[in-house]
């Protein structure tokens, strides 16, 4: 390894031969199961076992083969929720349960065991509406909602589970204590990997054996399925060929294949099933390697009888099977019963916890390379966003900012007096990101280091040693984020005195937290690595880098003694990882399909609990040329995180270098952004307080139109907007579907308006993207955007009201202080709602609680879909006075404007229409 020390390591590290990734046929795991289901051993439950105290009921289940007998557990969960546990119920060793994910024990319901008959058990949360149906021979459980089975588990057998044994080399001769079910000859046993298991050059030894688990759900009357983030894959879920699994395991993949299953940074192994009139979902609380199938058979129509004219018609309904096998652990996952989207939303994030609400600074643009050279470089590109009118609040730096990269130093060339640089930036009102990875060059003279070793606080070797591997440092050794302790003790190296050169207005980003580690078996960590409390990598894989981000927010809020918001990205994450700050789709590439993949990437995401999310606008690797660069930033700007990444060896690409013409089509869409923030702040706290995704899908707001569940090409930001980016070069014409009938559209920059319910075709040139806004909606937006969110507190608000069919509208503002905690500890907040009917702009006050006061006020109102030109308009204010207003209607397309008002937004008033 002494060699890494001298060898230079390059992008060429990390960009490695996808071949480098395993595909099904390789996992030991993965062929074992198949291999084993093709045998057909069933289970059978042992209902005389059963017994039940106020939080679960359990009882065991049989394998007939093997007699070896499991423990399984059901529980009710507030909000319609259900548990099912299925462990060994006398495990040599305790197996591994995922901590830390959950908010909290989840608040049980008790089940009610009402009769079933002798082969089954009937388990009801009392309310009546929905029960759990257990048959004992072969074990099945069938979730029934108003007598329709909605969900049915093992109903093909597929229940599997590998228990602990003693290792070969430790048995006796007498009584070989084997699971029947597995064939140990020599050639068979290499196959199956049970004791170890080949990859490449690598050998996975495995002092536990094989323990992997797997499960089946049948979902009756569902065809359409999302979820199991991250692939680049399409939104909806494809049907699994044999060996073509979505497949769970965080790894750092360069350059990453799109329309693949294979597994990329981060791993969230819960999907939803919808269908017309129920949205379900599954969590499958597991962080070892994972595996999903999917297989969707649609309905049928058959004729039962040929007798006479009433052929009997029996109708079979569609039907998705979803299989998920995990390399350890136990089975452990939660159904989600809807039954709307929303409903699922909530249930979810009950169990896992709600997206942080996040500075308002974040929400801006972000600037970012590998690398801006020093502070020189970083003062330029800062001066040129001001000189070419251009807002950004944060401008990011990269590995190279640190001395040898070693994280929390300082180049003392580049950026000799970091502090100076950070004062430049706060005075324009901006802010500093620095990457901050989980690997730490081994070296006697850092301090990081030394003191982590010192500690104990790194990965560990089978044999005790401290694990060595290699990333862009060199050699390196990894933190053990799973231990408390190495989390409490990161989280002081964010301290101001620890952290010299660092200041209140500097944020972190977490990269390469897969863990990533060059010339690793796929670019990791070997699975048998030991962590805290001796647990192999290989159960808790999926959750490395959700540590890491946990113990850097907790850092940056540490530091500031709990008052300020963090601002933390990591490119790893797990289930939960929404409660710590934002993610992004990682390392894609400057080409029109990566443009176009992101949005069904981000949506995924979305829909999953994490929705401060995005994709490198550019591409991150190669050089966009003007018209996808343009593309990609108005797509970008309506995507909940906006920033600009590209890798090193890339062409510089500040918005500015590339001609006046361009400069003006990517200021014009970045003010945009920001004349936007009231309204992507409130739906921000939005999702923070009730999990209703930024970005959504157009089947989570029209549940009841088949058409939008396929859709991915275009989607809702919030209730208000639909957005369709461009994502071909060269077009002039898109074909953007408008959902629903009985509503109606307006396009955000013409006025022009359709009727919901069909497909029209949009003209577009470079400057357009279609954007449209919703009838019955309206949306807050800023009049006058500054260099930086910093500048725009005390600036007037606009609002654009679009009426509905029946000529009203509703919307909401959400305000405070943008960087505090004040808004949750001290109810510092102001929360607005608007209603147009009858004629009369309503605003009152959506929550008495909030105490926040501002100063600004209602300047602009724009009424859109107005058919007929008033004859006055009047403000009425709460002291009861009355003022007109002078107005412009405009005919041809129906708009009436207000301008020069003076309408405090804090307080309660009326506009009227006559």
């Amino acid at each position: 390894m002494a060699a890494a020390e001298k060898e230079e390591i390059s992008v060429e590290d990390e960009a490695v031969d996808k071949n480098v990734f395993k595909d099904c046929s390789k996992i030991a795991f993965y062929r074992r199961q198949k291999q084993q289901l093709s045998k057909n051993s069933t289970y059978r439950a042992l209902l005389n076992s059963v017994t039940t105290d106020k939080d679960s009921t359990r009882f065991q289940i049989i394998n007939e083969a093997t007699k070896v007998p499991l423990l399984a557990e059901v529980y009710g969960i507030e909000r319609n929720i259900f548990r099912l546990k299925i462990n060994e119920e006398t495990p040599l060793k305790p197996r591994y349960e995922v901590p830390d994910v959950l908010t909290s024990k989840p608040s049980t319901v008790r089940l009610i065991s009402c009769s079933g008959d002798t082969g089954s058990l009937i388990l009801t949360d009392g309310k009546g509406d929905l029960k759990c149906h257990i048959t004992a021979n072969p074990f099945k459980i069938d979730l029934v909602s108003e007598k329709e089975v909605v969900m049915s588990i093992n109903s093909l057998g597929q229940l599997y589970f590998e228990h602990l044994q003693i290792p070969p080399k430790q048995r006796t001769t007498k009584g070989n204590e084997e699971s029947a079910s597995i064939n140990t000859s020599q050639e068979n046993q290499e196959d199956l990997g049970l004791w170890e298991e080949k990859f490449e050059n690598f050998v996975d030894v495995k002092a536990n054996g094989p323990t992997s688990i797997g499960l089946d759900f049948s979902l009756h009357g569902f065809e359409h399925l999302y979820g199991i983030p991250q692939h680049a894959e399409s939104h909806q879920l494809k049907n699994t060929g044999d060996g073509d699994a979505y497949r769970l395991y965080n790894l750092d993949v360069y350059g990453y294949k799109i329309h693949d299953k294979m597994g990329i940074y981060g791993s969230v192994p819960y999907l939803l099933a919808h269908k017309l009139g129920r949205t379900i979902g599954i969590f499958w609380l597991n962080a070892s390697e994972t595996l999903v199938e999917i297989n969707t058979q649609p309905a049928v129509e058959y004729t039962l009888t040929q007798m006479g004219p009433a052929a009997a018609k029996q109708k079979v309904r569609s039907r998705t099977d979803v299989r998920w096998m995990s390399e350890s652990g136990i089975i452990d996952v939660f159904l989600l019963t809807g039954p709307t989207p929303f409903d699922v939303f909530k249930q979810y994030s009950y169990l896992t916890g709600t997206q942080a609400m996040p500075p308002l600074f974040s929400l801006g643009y972000h600037q970012c390379r590998w690398n801006y050279e020093d502070e020189q470089d970083v003062k330029a590109v800062d001066e040129g966003f001001d000189e070419h009118d251009i807002p950004y609040d944060v401008i990011w730096l990269d590995i190279e900012h640190t001395e040898g990269k070693r994280y929390f130093t300082w180049d003392k060339k580049r950026f000799a007096n970091p502090k100076r640089m950070q004062e430049m930036l706060r005075s324009k009102k901006r802010k500093l990101v620095v990457i901050s990875d989980p690997h730490i060059k081994i070296d006697p003279d850092y301090s990081v280091y030394t003191k982590a070793k010192e500690q104990g606080f790194f990965v560990r070797n089978r044999d005790g040693s401290d694990f060595e591997g290699i990333c862009w440092p060199g050699l390196s050794s990894y933190l053990d984020f799973t231990n408390s302790k190495v989390r409490e003790w990161y989280s002081g190296l964010f301290a101001f005195p620890a952290y010299q050169g660092s200041t209140d207005i500097l944020f972190i980003w977490n990269d390469m937290n897969e863990p990533s580690v060059f010339r690793g078996p796929e670019l990791t960590l070997q699975k048998n690595a030991i962590h805290h409390g001796n647990w192999e990598h290989r159960e808790l894989h999926n959750i490395y880098g959700f540590y890491q981000q946990m113990a850097t927010a907790e850092g940056l809020l540490q530091r500031s003694k709990g008052k300020e918001r963090p601002f933390v990205l990591s490119r790893s994450f797990f289930a939960g990882s929404q409660k710590y700050g934002a993610v992004w789709t990682g390392d894609n590439i400057a080409d029109w399909s990566y443009l176009k993949i992101s949005i069904p990437m981000l949506l995924t995401l979305s829909i999953t609990g994490i929705s401060f999310c995005g994709a490198d606008v550019g591409g991150f690797i190669g050089n966009p040329d003007a018209e996808l660069l343009v593309r990609w930033y108005q797509a970008g700007a309506y995507q909940p995180f906006f920033r600009g990444h590209a890798t090193m060896n890339t062409k510089r690409r500040e918005p500015w270098l590339f001609g006046e013409e361009y400069t003006q089509l990517i200021r014009e869409v970045i003010r945009e952004r920001y004349t936007l923030l009231p309204y992507l702040y409130s739906l921000f706290y939005h999702v923070h307080v009730a999990s209703e995704p930024v970005m959504r899908p157009l089947w989570i707001e029209f549940p009841d139109e088949l058409e939008t569940f396929g859709v991915e090409d275009e989607y809702m930001l919030g209730s208000a907007l639909l957005v369709h980016p461009v994502t071909e070069p060269k077009t002039t014409m898109v074909d953007v579907f408008l959902p629903r009938s009985n509503e109606i559209w307006y396009h955000s920059k013409t006025f022009a308006h359709w009727k919901g319910g069909c497909t029209v075709k949009i003209p577009v040139a470079l400057n357009t993207i279609p954007v449209f806004q919703r009838g019955g909606s309206v949306v807050p937006i800023k009049t006058t955007v500054g260099k930086s969110t910093g500048w725009m507190t005390n600036s007037s608000f606009g609002l654009r009201v679009a009426l509905s069919t029946k000529g009203s509208a509703v919307g909401e503002l959400y305000l405070d202080d943008g960087h505090s905690f004040q808004y949750f500890h001290q109810n510092q907040f102001l929360h607005r709602r608007f209603s147009f009917c009858s004629s009369v702009l309503i605003n009152s006050c959506a929550d008495e609680r909030g105490r926040y006061s501002s100063t600004c006020v209602v300047e602009q109102i724009l009424f859109l879909g107005l058919k007929k030109e008033p004859s006055s308009v009047t403000t009425h204010s709460s002291d009861g006075k009355d003022q007109p207003v002078t107005f412009m209607y405009c005919a041809k397309t129906s708009t009436l404007k207000l301008e020069k008002l003076s309408l405090n937004i804090g307080y309660d008033w009326e506009v009227h229409i006559k």
